[in-house]
C-alpha cells in the first residue's frame, strides 16, 4: 500500500513520546486530519482510542508497540518505515454498538472495537436476562456481569473471563458470563455477526449495573442492546509476518 501523508501520534508515555520526536525527525509528517495513514506509538489502550477518534475519517492505522502486551500492535522499528507501510497488510474491522437505556429512561449510544461488558455496580450479584433476536434464551443470570466480544476483542477481557478466542472472518461473536452463579454450568455463547443481544437487568434499582462499550461507560442501566455495527469499519495496518489473523491463532496454542 501506498501512503504519502504520514501522521505520527503518541502516547503519554515517555517512551512513546520519545519514539514520536526521532520519527518526526526522521519522515516528513502531517497533522492526523490531513494524513492518509496514521503511525500510532503505544500500547494497545492507545490503539483503541486512536481507532475511536479516527473512525469516521477511516484513516488507516499502523501501531508500534511502545507499550506493554501490544497485542494489536507491530514490532517497534525506526528503520525502514516506509516499507513496511508499503507492504503492510489491511485488516478491516466491524465495531459494536452498544445502546443502552439507564433508569431515568435515557438512551445512551456507543461504540466497542473490543467489547460491550455489563457489570455490577453494588456489592450484590446482578441478576441479568439475555434475549437473543427477542427470543429470551437465558431467563435469569446471577452473575459478576457478562460480555459481548468481536474477534479483534477476543484475546482481551473475553479471555480473562474464559470465553473463547475467535479468529479474525470467523462471522461470529463471543457471548461470555463473568463469574456466573447461576446457572453454574453455562460458558457462554458462540452467536452470527449479524445477532442482535439484548440484556434486561432485574431488580435494577437494588442490584445496579453499568454498561461499558470499551472505555465508554453508563451507568445505573435497564436494558442494553448490542449488535454489529457493518457501517464502521476501522482499518488496521499490519507487517504481512506478524498479521492479527495469525496472532490470534497463535494464542490459542500459548501454555
Amino acid at each position: 500500500m501506498d501512503f504519502k501523508n504520514i501522521a505520527f501520534v503518541a502516547a503519554r508515555q515517555t517512551e512513546a513520546q520519545e519514539a514520536l520526536k526521532r520519527f518526526k525527525t526522521r519522515y516528513d509528517n502531517v497533522s492526523p486530519n490531513k494524513a492518509d495513514i496514521i503511525v500510532a506509538l503505544g500500547g494497545d489502550g492507545f490503539m483503541l482510542r486512536t481507532l475511536h477518534k479516527h473512525m469516521q475519517k477511516k484513516t488507516p492505522i499502523f501501531g508500534m508497540n511502545r507499550g506493554s502486551v501490544g497485542f494489536i500492535m507491530n514490532g517497534y522499528e525506526e528503520d525502514g518505515l516506509l516499507d513496511r507501510l508499503h507492504k503492510a497488510e489491511p485488516i478491516e474491522l466491524h465495531p459494536l454498538r452498544m445502546t443502552a437505556t439507564d433508569d431515568k429512561g435515557q438512551t445512551h449510544e456507543a461504540l466497542a472495537i473490543n467489547e460491550v461488558s455489563l457489570l455490577r455496580a453494588t456489592r450484590l450479584a446482578a441478576k441479568i436476562r439475555i434475549e437473543i433476536d427477542g427470543v429470551v434464551r437465558l431467563q435469569e443470570m446471577i452473575c459478576d456481569g457478562v460480555l459481548v466480544s468481536t474477534p479483534a476483542g477476543s484475546t482481551a477481557y473475553n479471555l480473562s473471563a474464559h470465553g473463547p478466542i475467535v479468529p479474525m472472518g470467523s462471522g461470529v461473536l463471543a457471548l461470555t458470563p463473568i463469574s456466573a452463579f447461576r446457572p453454574r454450568q453455562w460458558r457462554g455463547a458462540l452467536l452470527p455477526h449479524a445477532t442482535t443481544v439484548a440484556f434486561e437487568i432485574l431488580d435494577a434499582e437494588e442490584r445496579r449495573v453499568s454498561a461499558v462499550a470499551d472505555y465508554t461507560e453508563v451507568r445505573r442501566v435497564t436494558r442494553v442492546e448490542v449488535r454489529e455495527d457493518r457501517t464502521q469499519a476501522p482499518v488496521l495496518l499490519f507487517d504481512p509476518e506478524h498479521n492479527l489473523e495469525e496472532r490470534i491463532v497463535k494464542e490459542q496454542f500459548l501454555v
